[in-house]
């Protein structure tokens, strides 16, 4: 970003346009919420109200939309297609990769969840059953596999993969704007991708302050119940949120690979290690009874309650809880696909939505079988109908009440009450983190006091709204910040599929470009080996750009003009890219770019030396990118002969692109042309 955009104090990497509204909004919020609490508890509630009955309809809708589009995406045959370049591997093994995701998704939603709802339910079916009988029991359980179910992952999982795919594959910032690239072009940098990053920001804040005021009402009462000297009361929960925000700057230092990725991992094994516990304690051939019968229910059943807004039997249930759930979903959706896009760099477009969906919908739902369905099985066949009145008096009691049932009591509500605060800290972590590239315009690599200072506002924003009206407050902003990102979603998974079709076409003919560039054969083997051991400097790629590659376009551009081609030359300082276009009216445009992209040192740069890499220490490349995506290749080095033939060698393949492929819907499509390619500043 250029000095005038990113304020350069403390080395921050601040994109201003985008990090003043989001800030003054929530400091605003802030500061109203906590002078006039209860005045703003009235107004959150008006608001959940009228988005309820007005929007519930587009929120169902969307969510539907999200679902079907990532599972044809996966089952076409784009699933193949990487997320990077073509030769890239993961860079996170399954089990670590399977539960930063998880952490980061909802794994405090099933601490508290896990137990209250299906009790809830069993005791208040929303509709048909009757209350306390087999059917509500089998309702109780469908109804909470569906709302933590495909529908929940398929709204991170499209996120996601849009994120990744685009950053990845096609270069561009790892940010929310980047999936409105094939439907605004290069307006992506200006007023309208701050615009759509500054909506990520608030929904991912409301999305953290909801988990957040869930995760302490929970930690609350597992404190309660283990010492009763500790109150139920809000500023214990407020001190809770302080307490813990303190912790997390440790994972926050650390960063992705020390801090987050070895929370996610004991989160993970505690969690297993509970769930294996009840399993085995409690009523065994009953989970698995019922996680088959339930599983089948809920596959039998998923179109009709993905459309079901009880449109002919009005009540406040569909919005105190489907819509809430999936809304709050959706809030938390740009935190949770950009996190996880993050850590899916190298896999299939197929692995990574089978492996979003289906494996954390499998543990979920075994999850409800092993707490819920043992709750049930308490209260149906053991009379254990207390903790029916319980769970109404106090979801958050819900859990630590059923492990009162069993062996070691003491010990499982500590690992619980632990377990709450590890989740707590993972998501507080990744939140920062997330927020702060956000707000840096998706640069991968951000200050520490940065991300600490997103993580102290997500608390302070979890304490006031909290102050406000406890979960009735949380859930109103979340639902509410969630509209206008799920109509982003919608244009994101548009855009995708545009960029997708256009990719296949290109397969289809096989102009995929070889890696190691046009023309090397040409070159001399010194200077080629000198190339591929160099690591050069930022600003050392910077120049070449400027001067050898931006020379040769221009050459070229003046070629194909005195052809009486539309060509185009243009250098953007700000990302330090040049690129050559050619706009055909009615047909898809052709684009050369030439871009600095930057990558860790590698442990093997110095051979002669025992030195070791530096974690934040970078080398540079010259990368060409077209207009269906990155191609992994370096240009740096290459001399103005070489770069004319590498430009000609893919200006020839791309008009046998549109000689083997007439009738292609161009990514660019005419009647757009004046929005997609507006007039070049001078």
């Amino acid at each position: 970003m250029p000095e005038a955009t990113r304020k350069r104090l403390w080395n921050t990497t601040i994109l201003l346009p985008v990090f003043i509204p989001a800030f003054f909004f929530i400091l605003l919020l802030v500061i109203g919420t906590a002078s006039q609490p209860e005045l703003a508890g009235e107004l959150f509630a008006s608001v959940l109200g009228y988005i309820t009955e007005t929007f519930g309809w587009f929120y169902m809708l969307a969510v539907a939309i999200f679902l079907v589009f990532v599972v044809i995406v996966a089952l076409s045959k784009w699933g193949h297609i990487k997320l990077g370049p073509d030769h890239a591997d993961p860079q996170y093994s399954f089990p670590a990769w399977f539960a930063m995701l998880f952490s980061a998704g909802y794994g405090i939603a099933l601490l508290f969840f896990g137990v209250a709802e299906p009790v809830l339910h069993y005791a208040d079916p929303p509709e048909g059953a009757e209350g306390l009988t087999v059917d509500a029991a089998k309702q109780a359980m469908q109804i909470a596999f569906f709302h933590w179910g495909f529908h929940i992952w398929a709204i991170y999982g499209l996120t996601g993969l849009v994120l990744a795919y685009f950053s990845f594959r096609h270069g561009l910032p790892l940010s929310i704007r980047s999936a409105l690239y094939p439907l605004i072009g290069e307006r992506i940098h200006g007023p309208i991708g701050h615009a759509v990053d500054t909506f990520a920001i608030l929904g991912t804040m409301f999305g953290i302050a909801t988990t957040l005021g869930l995760s302490v009402a929970q930690m609350n009462a597992g404190l309660n119940y283990l010492w009763p000297s500790i109150p139920l009361s809000t500023w214990v929960q407020i001190g809770c949120i302080g307490g813990i925000t303190l912790l997390t700057m440790g994972s926050v230092v650390a960063g992705m690979d020390k801090g987050i990725k070895r929370l996610a991992m004991l989160n993970m094994a505690i969690a297993t290690a509970l769930m294996l516990f009840i399993f085995f304690v409690g009523p065994t051939i009953f989970i698995l009874e019922t996680f088959l019968q339930n599983t089948g229910s809920y596959l039998n059943n998923i179109v009709e309650r993905t459309f079901n807004l009880q449109a002919y039997s009005r009540s406040d249930w569909i919005g105190n809880w489907t819509l809430f759930i999936f809304g709050w979903t959706i809030a938390w959706a740009p935190f949770v696909g950009l996190f996880i896009a993050k850590i899916s760099r190298g896999r299939t477009i197929r692995q990574f939505v089978f492996g979003v969906m289906l494996v954390p919908t499998l543990f979920t739902f075994f999850w409800f079988s092993v707490f819920g369905d043992t709750a049930l099985h308490l209260i149906i066949n053991q009379g254990y109908n207390e903790l029916i009145d319980q769970v109404q008096a106090d979801n958050a009691i819900a859990l630590f009440k059923l492990l009162e049932q069993f062996p070691f009591t003491a010990v499982a509500s500590f690992l619980t009450v632990l377990l709450i605060t590890l989740f707590f800290i993972t998501s507080a972590d990744s939140g920062a983190l997330v927020v702060d590239s956000l707000a840096s315009g998706g640069a991968l690599v951000t200050p520490a006091w940065q991300r600490g200072a997103w993580a102290i506002l997500s608390g302070v924003l979890a304490s006031v709204l909290l102050l406000a009206g406890g979960l009735k407050a949380l859930q109103s902003m979340a639902v509410a910040s969630a509209l206008p990102f799920a109509i982003i979603m919608l244009l994101s998974a548009l855009g995708m599929w545009r960029a997708l079709v256009i990719e296949s076409h290109h397969q289809k003919v096989n102009v995929h470009s070889n890696r190691s560039g046009g023309n090397q054969g040409a070159r001399l083997w010194r200077k080629r080996l000198a190339g591929i051991v160099n690591y050069p400097e930022k600003d050392e790629v910077e120049q070449f750009i400027k001067g050898t590659a931006l020379t040769a376009m221009i050459r070229v551009a003046k070629g194909l003009q005195a052809q009486s081609w539309p060509a185009e030359v243009h250098y953007d300082e700000e990302h330090s890219r040049a690129y050559l276009e050619v706009v055909v009216p009615d047909q898809l445009d052709f684009l050369y770019e030439i871009r600095l992209r930057d990558y860790l040192r590698p442990a093997f740069a110095h051979p002669d030396t025992t030195e070791t890499a530096d974690e934040e220490s970078f080398y540079y490349r010259a990368e060409v990118f077209l207009r269906r995506g990155g191609q992994a290749y370096d240009v740096y080095g290459y001399d103005d002969r070489e770069l004319i033939g590498d430009i000609l060698d893919h200006f020839e393949k791309y008009l046998d692109f549109l000689h083997l492929t007439p009738g292609v819907l161009p990514w660019n499509m005419a009647e757009h042309d004046e929005m997609l390619h507006p007039p070049k500043a001078d």
